[in-house]
């Protein structure tokens, strides 16, 4: 999806004229941006959170060469989907629509070892 298909949802799901959603769409996105670098995340509940993470400088490789080169420290952002979006994508697997079950821990056996 790209940023014209879903100011064309606005559109339709708002019955708004086309310019008036791309600035809604637009403002809605610079919000989200302005408020990720000024606090390093962004949590919209049922959807998922941005998050700004350091990576640190490292060694990498170049896959043409196989030279290793320097890697600078750089800032990424991340998405970690929450829970309703991560069900809903699950269904298509025809995973069950259920959040994962957290370990039961370990019962010990009459002599004392733990099952698990």
């Amino acid at each position: 999806m790209t940023k014209q298909n879903i100011i064309q949802a606005v559109c339709e799901r708002l019955d708004l004229p086309k310019p008036q959603a791309a600035q809604l769409v637009q403002a809605t996105f610079d919000a989200l941006t302005e408020s990720l670098i000024r606090d390093g995340r962004v949590e919209l509940r049922n959807f998922g959170i941005f998050q700004i993470k350091r990576r640190e400088a490292r060694i990498g490789r170049n896959p043409k060469t196989g030279e290793q080169v320097r890697v600078a420290p750089r800032s990424t952002v991340t998405f970690k989907p929450g829970k309703e979006m991560e069900l809903r994508v699950r269904e298509l697997d025809g995973v069950a629509a259920q959040p994962p079950q957290p370990a039961t821990p370990a019962q010990p056996t009459d002599d004392g070892e733990a099952l698990g």
